[in-house]
């Protein structure tokens, strides 16, 4: 007799997925904490997490929201989108991956500019977008930064970007590389005007976007816990074959060694970009 027989077999479960009636995007995961939050909550504290203080990221239309005084912003450029002069072409055509960020986003590109006004004082604003292919910076964006530093310049009024990127679009090569120069040398005739740039430092700010612009405010703010630096952790180890400290590349890290002056939660952000709009308009 085989030691099995007459053993009746357990019933399997299905592997099914059982149907809820709970509408998708109720919820959302904290990333620092893993707690369970309700969406609608989160829109109230400006996407911060209640238990943990994280900072989730914000749309480029959130930020605007977040920072302009209501129906003052004057938004511009949107219809200036790239002409993809490499034709490149990986598994996807550069078409195709910016037909799909149109798509997700609404946004011809990943950058949103224009004037408008913080607590009555009148601005040029830049706001790079993480949903729009991580907010990489081409030839558009660059155009769009030095827009608004120009316009800061012939308006006599302080520029403000608010950085979000994984650094230069490698869709467009060599002249993704040159709008570190462009936005550089626009920041440069601003410094020599006595304008005021104020750079806004939010997670993730990388590649050549911290390496240049934003990192040349005369103030540089940045949300708590941001991710600011040039190339990854990995990167760095494996050349300097050496181990980071903890928190390296992190705003408060680099708080500490003087590369930002302020780190600033974002339900206080307008207010403290306002006061420093008022101090720099006395002088």
């Amino acid at each position: 007799m085989g030691w099995f027989e007459g053993v009746k077999s357990p019933k399997l479960k299905s592997s099914k997925k059982t149907v809820t009636s709970t509408p998708q995007g109720l919820w959302k995961k904290c990333n620092n904490c893993g707690e369970i939050l309700q969406t609608n909550k989160l829109k109230d504290t400006q996407q911060v997490c209640p238990y943990c203080d994280h900072h989730f990221r914000l749309s480029a239309f959130d930020r605007v929201e977040l920072l302009i005084d209501s129906g003052t912003f004057k938004l511009t450029g949107q219809g200036v989108t790239t002409s993809d002069p490499l034709k490149f072409n990986d598994k996807k055509t550069y078409q195709e991956r910016l037909s799909q960020a149109l798509e997700k986003t609404g946004l011809s590109d990943g950058t949103l500019c224009g004037l408008g006004k913080i607590n009555g004082d009148e601005v040029a604003l830049g706001v790079m977008n993480f949903e729009f292919m991580g907010g990489s910076m081409g030839v558009v964006t660059g155009e769009k930064i030095a827009w608004v530093m120009d316009q800061a310049f012939e308006k006599k009024i302080p520029a403000i970007v608010v950085c979000c990127s994984g650094g230069a679009r490698m869709q467009e090569g060599i002249l993704s590389l040159m709008q570190m120069g462009k936005t550089s040398a626009s920041r440069q005739r601003l410094k020599n005007a006595g304008i005021p740039y104020i750079s806004v430092l939010t997670d993730p700010t990388t590649g050549g976007v911290a390496a240049s612009f934003a990192t040349l405010g005369d103030v540089n703010i940045a949300e708590p816990k941001a991710l600011i630096g040039f190339a990854g952790p990995r990167v760095i180890e494996q050349s300097i074959r050496q181990t980071l400290p903890d928190g390296f590349q992190r705003s408060e890290f680099l708080r500490d060694h003087g590369f930002v002056d302020r780190i600033v939660h974002r339900n206080k952000l307008k207010e403290e970009i306002s006061f420093f709009v008022k101090m720099f308009k006395k002088h």
